[in-house]
């Protein structure tokens, strides 16, 4: 790492002790700055990183709620509000045991780029809790919800803060935080929220949309080596909204998705993984990737263990930060691997990414390759500044130019800075000299 971001990321990481995924991320995107700050020494002078990893706000509440049994329950909310440089905070919203502060101010600094990279005039931020839906009733859910926008909704808005769903955050609990939001400011403020139901406000192929254009920006990677996704034998981990319509879009451009996850274990489809049984267990059952498998029938189900053991041309983490290491990396590497695309926020580890990079994987980071999540979400708000609603067809289209503009910026950018190809420095600095330059024109605030 170049000296001066050294000291700048030391720096950094004493002032947030204790926060692993955050540190992780700060410094992954400092790692690819050195040549930009040679090329600009006025982002140094006007300490642009250090004001770029010191959000702008942060809120940290208490959520009391009762469950069914009558029984009081305490939980922790967050919104960190990280940098407004290029519009209103923009991201989702975890509810998950595994959230606290660093989980949140990793995915909000992630967003800062991922939003940037999207071109349309969205900031960063991310929010969430350590509240798990998982097993709880739909009345349980609503009364957490309820009682999170009760604290939340002051800091929200359509030209403040627009949050929408994340891990454990889908439709069900966005029209109990809209519902909400609605009854205590008495106002139909469509823009505040995004991943709203399509009769209300949402829009079409946002449900899609991280897991489409996941595949979209991995499929122009494969472009570049003359190749696509048909015929790919892929696999995916997760099996939650972005790993099903990323195995969705996979199938429909030709490729066999052989193997999909949740945190119980991973099954093994060789005929290719049935999109309709596993939308019916997982979204309309909220069942286990072991119902599928009996349904199924003529699959492996296997308890525990990862997915990444299966062997793939392509894979598509989609679950969670962190899951794919630099071991399973190596075995995937191993056994024929082309390319990753991440449809999770960081999942590979920084072993993980160096294994790829070293073997000439095409490699496509999250904050450039999910970027079709939030790229809708921002469509979705222009819908509704509008008063107006598109087609799939549209939007479809939209999200396509999207994420292939991200990828052809993402590669004109490493191949400026002389690493072609290396789609992490590309998405890295791509993101952040578009936000600095913002940061800059706007003054010291």
């Amino acid at each position: 790492m170049d000296a001066r971001l050294e000291a700048i990321k030391d720096t950094v990481l004493a002032r947030n002790p204790g926060e692993a995924e955050f540190h992780q991320a700060v410094v992954e995107v400092f790692e690819s700055l050195g040549p930009v700050h040679d090329r600009h020494p006025e982002f140094l002078e006007a300490a642009i990183l250090e004001r770029l990893c010191e959000p702008e706000r942060q809120i940290i509440f208490r959520v009391p709620w009762t469950d069914d049994a009558g029984r009081v329950q305490i939980n922790r909310g967050f919104r960190v509000e990280f940098n407004s440089a290029l519009g209103p905070y923009k991201g989702g919203l975890r509810f998950h045991p595994s959230v606290y502060l660093g989980i949140v101010k990793f995915l909000g600094f992630e967003q800062i780029f991922k939003n940037a990279l999207t071109g349309m005039p969205i900031g960063g931020g991310k929010g969430g809790s350590d509240f798990d839906p998982r097993g709880r009733s739909d009345a349980e859910v609503m009364r957490f919800c309820q009682s999170f926008m009760t604290e939340l909704y002051r800091h929200i808005g359509e030209y403040t803060d627009v949050p929408a769903g994340d891990i454990g955050v889908g439709g069900r609990e966005i029209g109990y935080l809209f519902g909400q939001y609605k009854r205590i400011t008495n106002r139909y403020e469509s823009g505040v929220l995004t991943g709203k139901g399509i009769s209300w406000g949402g829009s079409l192929v946002r449900p899609e949309a991280t897991g489409f254009g996941t595949v979209i920006f991995t499929q122009e990677m494969l472009k570049t080596r003359g190749a696509s996704f048909d015929a790919q034998r892929v696999v995916v981990s997760g099996s939650g909204n972005v790993a099903i319509n990323a195995i969705a879009k996979a199938q429909s451009l030709g490729a066999v998705v052989v193997a999909c996850s949740d945190s119980s274990g991973y099954v093994v489809d060789e005929s290719g993984i049935d999109v309709a049984l596993l939308r019916e267990v997982k979204e309309v059952q909220r069942g286990r990737l072991k119902d599928y498998a009996e349904r199924r029938g003529g699959v492996t189900y296997v308890d525990g263990g990862s997915v990444w053991d299966v062997d793939a041309t392509v894979a598509l983490p989609c679950a969670t930060q962190n899951e794919l290491d630099g071991a399973a990396a190596a075995r995937l590497v191993g056994n024929g691997l082309l390319a990753v695309g991440e449809g999770a926020n960081m999942p590979s580890t920084r072993d993980a990414v160096a294994v790829f990079q070293e073997a000439g994987v095409l490699f496509g980071p999250g904050k450039a390759a999910n970027a079709g999540g939030v790229a809708t979400s921002a469509l979705e708000m222009q819908q509704n500044a509008s008063r107006d609603s598109w087609s799939f067809e549209h939007t479809e289209e939209r999200l396509t130019e999207i994420m292939v503009g991200i990828h052809d910026r993402c590669a004109a950018t490493a191949e400026e800075y002389g690493e072609p190809g290396n789609y992490v420095l590309g998405a890295n600095i791509g993101g952040f000299v578009k936000v600095a330059d913002a940061m800059l024109a706007q003054g010291l605030i």
